[in-house]
């Protein structure tokens, strides 16, 4: 057992939650996934792609200060 009173137990705890809620949201959402009929997958996909080009990708017009 990890002795509670060390420095930085709290941000260990604090970045566990944060992954749990992670999973979390992945398994309810996945849940809702095998209920869905395979154009409502594919509509999802391409939103998700989409949503995930928008945050990470590497656009240049995001660079731009206008």
């Amino acid at each position: 057992m990890t002795d509670q009173t060390r420095w930085g137990i709290d941000q260990v705890q604090v970045r566990n939650k944060a992954v749990k809620y992670q999973k979390d949201l992945v398994s309810s959402a996945m849940a809702h996934v095998v209920k869905m009929h395979e154009s409502g997958i594919t509509d999802l996909m391409i939103e998700i792609e989409a949503e995930y080009e928008r945050k990470y990708g590497q656009n240049k017009k995001d660079n731009l200060v206008l």
